[in-house]
């Protein structure tokens, strides 16, 4: 069995579209996304279409909780995203649940954690703001209970834009690479494939080039003042500025 599992695609229509050619070259049996689907400024509404299509949202990530209007802040970002899309997207956004098992409940993914799509799993931010690694018994906690004696095999994350693999207990973790909006300097969109072999799950990191000048051309001509800009540089760069 293979699994293709993509998130943070952040509105960038050019990224997924390389993304879903790879994919699609994969013959996976099933393909999940770990939202944060459209805040961004690179065609959000292509972006939400080829979803739909090929890849519908099977988790709620925190910017989608943003564009359902589940938080507050970032108005006028909110306002402009809503404005490309059809008008039931925020609704279906908000519909979407926290976390979801698949392959027999041997797979659990989730956006942030499984219970809380604005917390990380893998990382966690010290009292002097700096990042470190999440310690063992900080996962166990943010699991949702999910656990290797219950029959759970691996979590697969989004959230931080950051590629990361640990194994806890007998349970793989895995944190996602984003499609956009890459934060380590390499502008590749990003995906993970899982293969189930003879009871277990391989992970597999995929990187793939797109026209990062074109996704940053398209969000200065249309992003709203500002942020057009400021999506252009971060996809050019793959931080961002």
């Amino acid at each position: 069995m293979r699994l293709a599992i993509l998130g943070d695609v952040h509105g960038n229509a050019f990224a997924l579209r390389a993304v879903l050619d790879d994919i699609r070259a994969a013959s996976p049996d099933q393909v999940l996304n770990l939202g944060d689907t459209v805040w961004g400024c690179s065609d959000p509404a292509g972006a939400w279409a080829l979803q739909q299509e090929h890849a519908p949202p099977s988790v709620r990530g925190n910017t989608d909780e943003r564009v359902a209007a589940l938080r507050d802040g970032k108005e006028t970002m909110r306002a402009w995203v809503r404005a490309q899309l059809p008008t039931d997207v925020p609704a279906t956004l908000a519909a979407l649940p926290t976390h979801l098992d698949t392959a027999g409940g041997e797979v659990r993914v989730a956006h942030g954690s499984p219970r809380n799509p604005w917390e990380d799993l893998m990382l966690t931010e010290s009292p002097d703001g700096h990042t470190r690694p999440a310690h063992f018994r900080e996962l166990r906690e943010r699991l949702g209970g999910l656990s290797f004696d219950m029959g759970g095999r691996v979590c697969v994350v989004g959230h931080t834009h950051r590629e990361m693999l640990t194994v806890v207990d007998g349970l793989t973790i895995v944190n996602a690479g984003p499609v956009s909006r890459q934060k380590d300097g390499l502008p590749l969109a990003r995906w993970v494939q899982l293969t189930r072999r003879a009871g277990h799950w391989d992970v597999q990191f995929r990187r793939v080039p797109y026209d990062t000048q074109a996704a940053a051309a398209w969000a200065r001509a249309h992003g709203p003042a500002g942020a057009g800009d400021h999506e252009a540089h971060w996809l050019s760069a793959g931080r961002e500025p």
